[in-house]
């Protein structure tokens, strides 16, 4: 086969090719190097002897001092993995690119799995053709960074939860989901679909997650880039509560309770009597907590008969997945468990708009972090992918870009824990 490596593929069947590859991702679209503006970009690819494009790549070029550069390709590249003789063609092109470009090293992370299970079968059983693509890749050069497990040390996570579309997606839903659902429906919980419209409540929740969990995410001019972009595709699920009902709604349920309280009290006979007491005793204990918490929230939030915005979540649409970009709760409301209500009405809007699966995002691959216990909920399935690798450039320079590069996220770690356990004492 003769191929002919292109610099700027057209947009179109940039898009066409990448959605069509069991490989291809929200980051490897087209329009990601619109998102990732501080960085310069090329849509590269490769085209058959029929004109047909079998590969793709967007490459995003970070500038290094001295005038120097390293190319990232997130996720990427995009392409038939198994035929070699095109993976050896691409990467031999991209290199001879980059070394014009003053570039380092090409840092990559394709989306190839090595392991697929659920949560409850964990376990490093990898697929048989992993080792044969490490080893095709340390043939062209490659580093890999190993099987890594935590989220800090790769640029993208090694671990995803995929929830994968169904005839019935609620039937796949654990106990603890349907409950948590119910409990947010029973206080009038309601999830609306979005878009721009919704982008300074949707930043203030994430606003709200940054100072909670000591750390920096994006900010909103960031969120507009993602939702102008993307357009239709792109979405913002909001929930939102209506507090002065729920005051109004307990102080009721309260002084119902006190009349009856009262009215046993004037009736000393009866059978059962202590027992049916205790049982109310209990119930007026709750109510009056319940009533008061929602008094305080209702003080907290203005006092006014309004929505009042408690979680919401990014998602994007590109292809056969919609990704979880970004979500955020507000834990005034957390005994609403409005959480639940507003992932699992953006799975069910994907699988809607005809996609075969959902990205509940990154994980740790302990599995045993407190975000992998959330998305278990909704039953994702783990991907485990084959991880990043450096593919060095200018050999000279690669070992100290290398250092800087690995000084850096270990740095970052570190205040992220810090910060961690701060918030926990």
């Amino acid at each position: 086969m003769t191929y002919r490596f292109a610099l700027d593929l057209d947009r179109r069947r940039y898009d066409d090719f990448v959605t069509a590859s069991k490989y291809g991702t929200l980051l490897q679209s087209y329009a990601w190097a619109d998102i990732k503006k501080d960085w310069d970009h090329l849509h590269t690819g490769v085209v058959d002897e029929n004109n047909q494009v079998a590969a793709a790549g967007l490459v995003l070029i970070h500038k290094l001092p001295l005038g120097q550069t390293y190319f990232y390709l997130p996720r990427g590249p995009v392409m038939d993995f198994d035929n070699e003789e095109l993976v050896k063609f691409y990467f031999t092109s991209l290199k001879e690119v980059a070394r014009r470009r003053h570039c380092v090293m090409i840092k990559f992370d394709p989306a190839i799995h090595v392991n697929d299970y659920k949560v409850k079968d964990h376990n490093e059983n990898r697929y048989p053709e992993s080792e044969k693509y490490l080893a095709m890749f340390k043939d062209l050069g490659a580093v890999h960074y190993g099987y890594t497990v935590y989220l800090e040390e790769t640029a993208q996570p090694r671990f995803v939860a995929n929830v994968y579309k169904t005839e019935n997606p609620e039937k796949e839903l654990s106990k603890n989901t349907k409950r948590n659902i119910k409990v947010a429906e029973k206080h009038h919980v309601r999830v609306e679909m979005g878009r721009l419209e919704f982008l300074d409540d949707f930043s203030k929740m994430i606003e709200m997650t940054e100072e909670r969990q000591k750390i920096n995410l994006r900010d909103k001019d960031y969120f507009r880039r993602i939702m102008e972009t993307y357009g239709d595709d792109a979405a913002i699920f909001l929930a939102k509560v209506n507090v002065y009902q729920l005051y109004h709604e307990a102080a009721d349920h309260l002084n119902e309770l006190r009349q009856k309280k009262a009215e046993m009290d004037a009736s000393p006979e009866g059978s059962n009597r202590e027992k049916r007491l205790k049982q109310l005793k209990e119930q007026l204990s709750s109510a009056e907590k319940e009533e008061a918490e929602f008094k305080d929230l209702l003080e907290e939030t203005g006092g006014k008969d309004e929505d009042t915005p408690i979680a919401g979540a990014m998602v994007v649409k590109y292809g056969r997945t919609c990704e979880n970009l970004y979500a955020g709760t507000d834990l005034r409301f957390k005994k609403l468990r409005a959480q639940y209500k507003t992932w699992f009405e953006n799975i069910k809007w994907s699988f809607e708009q005809g996609c075969e699966w959902n990205d509940l995002g990154g994980i740790e691959g302990t599995l045993d972090d407190g975000l992998t216990k959330f998305k278990e909920n909704f039953n994702p399935t783990i991907n485990e992918f084959i991880g990043e690798f450096d593919l060095p450039v200018n050999k000279v320079l690669y070992p100290l870009v290398s250092r800087a590069y690995h000084h850096i996220k270990e740095k970052n770690a570190k205040e992220m824990m810090a910060n961690e356990k701060k918030e926990d004492a």
